[in-house]
C-alpha cells in the first residue's frame, strides 16, 4: 500500500512541479486519496471480470472433458467392432477357402494357361487385327482375384477366335509402316497366322511396335501376290513364310554386298582395287589378243603379201621377196629374232596378272591376321562377354579371306586363258616360219 502511494506521489511530482500554483499538504493528500479510490475501484472491476471469465473457462473445460470421454468411449466401441469384424473376416476367408477347394486350383490353372497363351501369341500376326487380346490375357494371368464367369467366357472366346482366324485368308484394312517410316492404312492380305502381304510387299509383324512393317529387303516372289489377287480359279499359288516372320526378319539382318565390302576394312578395299585392276588388265589383253588373232587369220589367207599390222606379216617380211637360201642358218636366226621380237607384246601383262593372283590371297591373310588382332583386343578389354565387340574383328578376319580368294580365282583363270592364247599365237608364228623355210628350200610355191 505504501509502495503504491509512493509511486503515485512520484508520478504527480512533475505535474505539481509544473503547476502554476503550489498545492498545500491537505490538498495534495486529498488528491492522492481520490486517485487511490479510483484505482481501487478499477482493480475491483478487473477482479470481478476475471472471476466471471474463470467461471466460463471452467464450464468450457468441463464440456471439453465430457466430449473427450464420449470420443474415447466411441473409439473403444469402434475398436471392439473392428476386432470383431476382423475375426469374422478371417472366419469367412477360411470358410471361402474350404468351400472353393479344387475350384481355386482350377482358377490357378486358368491363370497359368492365360499367361502361357499370351507368351505364345506375343509375336502372332493376328495381333495386328486383334490388338486388345494380349492385354486381356495378361490381365487374366496377373489377376489375384478369382476370375468371374464373364472372364472365363471371354478367355474361351479368345481361343475360339484365334482358332477360326488362323484358318482364314482375309482381305483387311490395317495400318502399315512403310520402309521409309510413313504410316498409312492399306489393304492387307492375311494368310492365317503365317504371312501378310501389302499392296506390293511382304509384311512382317513387329511385336514391340504392335504394327505391320514393310521391310526394306523383300524376298523373291512378290509378283505372285498380284497374280493370286487377280486369279479367278478356286486354287492359286501364293508364297508363304512357314516360320511366321522369322525368315523375313533374318533377311533384314543379312548384310548386302556393300556391307560385306565395308566389313573388310582397309585391307578389303585394297583387295577390291587390285581385283578391279586385274579384271581391266585381263579384259584389255583379251581384246588385244583377239584383235591380233583376227589380223593373223587374215594374213593366213594371203601369205604372199605380208602386212605390218600383225606379227605373222612382220615375221614373213623378214624373209623378203627373194631370200638367200644359201645361208640357211642366217635365215633361221632372222626368223627366230623376229619371233622373239613379237613375243613380248603378246605376253605383256601376264606377269603382272600372275602377281595379282598371288598377292590377293596374301592380302586376305593379312586382313585375317589384322581382324584376329582386333578380336583379341576386344576380348582383352571387354572380357569376351559381349559378342558385338568382337564382331568387327571377326568380320574383317573372314571377309578379307573371302575377298582374296574371290579375286585370285578369276584372275588365275584369266591368266591361264591369256597365256594359252598368247602361246597359241607364238606357236603359230614358229610353225609358219618353219613352214616358210621348208617351202623356200624345196622351191615349191606358197600355199594360202
Amino acid at each position: 500500500m505504501n509502495r503504491g502511494l509512493f509511486a503515485i506521489a512520484l508520478g504527480l511530482l512533475p505535474a505539481l512541479a509544473g503547476a502554476a500554483e503550489p498545492l498545500s499538504p491537505d490538498q495534495l493528500l486529498q488528491r492522492i486519496r481520490s486517485e487511490r479510490a479510483a484505482e481501487v475501484s478499477a482493480m475491483q472491476s478487473r477482479e470481478q471480470a476475471f472471476i466471471a471469465e474463470r467461471g466460463e473457462r471452467a464450464q468450457l473445460l468441463a464440456s471439453a472433458r465430457a466430449a473427450l470421454n464420449a470420443q474415447t468411449a466411441e473409439a473403444e466401441r469402434l475398436k471392439a467392432e473392428f476386432d470383431r469384424q476382423e475375426a469374422e473376416l478371417a472366419e469367412q476367408e477360411k470358410l471361402l477357402a474350404q468351400r472353393s477347394g479344387h475350384l481355386g486350383e482350377l482358377f490357378g490353372v486358368v491363370r497359368q494357361s492365360a499367361g502361357d497363351v499370351a507368351g505364345q501369341w506375343q509375336d502372332s500376326l493376328l495381333n495386328a487385327q486383334y490388338p486388345q487380346r494380349i492385354e486381356q490375357l495378361e490381365a487374366l494371368a496377373e489377376s489375384r482375384a478369382l476370375p468371374s464367369a464373364a472372364d472365363l467366357d471371354g478367355y474361351w472366346m479368345l481361343l475360339l477366335e484365334d482358332l477360326a482366324a488362323s484358318g482364314r485368308v482375309e482381305r483387311l484394312q490395317l495400318p502399315v509402316v512403310a520402309a521409309d517410316g510413313t504410316r498409312s492404312e492399306q489393304p492387307v492380305l492375311r494368310v492365317g497366322t503365317f504371312s501378310a502381304y501389302g499392296e506390293d510387299a511382304f509384311l512382317r509383324y513387329d511385336a514391340d511396335a504392335g504394327e505391320l512393317l514393310a521391310p526394306k529387303r523383300q524376298p523373291s516372289g512378290s509378283a505372285q501376290i498380284e497374280d493370286y489377287l487377280q486369279a479367278d480359279a478356286a486354287l492359286a499359288s501364293l508364297p508363304i513364310d512357314p516360320s511366321r516372320g522369322t525368315l523375313l526378319a533374318q533377311l533384314q539382318r543379312q548384310p548386302e554386298l556393300w556391307d560385306r565390302l565395308q566389313q573388310g576394312g582397309l585391307v578389303g578395299w585394297v583387295i577390291v582395287a587390285l581385283g578391279l585392276f586385274g579384271l581391266l588388265l585381263a579384259a584389255w589383253r583379251l581384246l588385244f589378243l583377239g584383235r591380233i588373232a583376227g589380223r593373223v587369220s587374215q594374213q593366213m589367207r594371203d601369205l604372199s603379201v605380208p602386212r605390218d599390222d600383225n606379227p605373222l606379216g612382220r615375221v614373213i617380211g623378214v624373209l623378203g621377196p627373194k631370200p638367200q637360201l644359201s645361208d640357211l642358218e642366217t635365215l633361221e636366226l632372222k626368223l627366230d629374232e623376229a619371233i622373239l621380237q613379237e613375243t613380248p607384246p603378246l605376253e605383256q601383262g601376264q606377269g603382272l596378272l600372275k602377281l595379282l593372283c598371288a598377292v590377293a590371297p596374301l592380302l586376305g591373310l593379312l586382313g585375317t591376321v589384322t581382324g584376329m588382332i582386333v578380336t583379341f583386343q576386344a576380348i582383352t578389354q571387354g572380357g569376351g562377354g559381349d559378342s558385338r565387340m568382337m564382331a568387327d574383328g571377326i568380320s574383317q578376319a573372314l571377309v578379307t579371306t573371302v575377298q582374296g580368294l574371290v579375286v585370285a580365282i578369276p584372275l588365275l583363270f584369266l591368266h591361264t586363258l591369256l597365256a594359252s592364247r598368247s602361246k597359241g599365237l607364238i606357236q603359230l608364228l614358229e610353225q609358219q616360219s618353219a613352214g616358210l623355210i621348208a617351202l623356200h628350200l624345196s622351191g615349191a610355191p606358197r600355199r594360202d
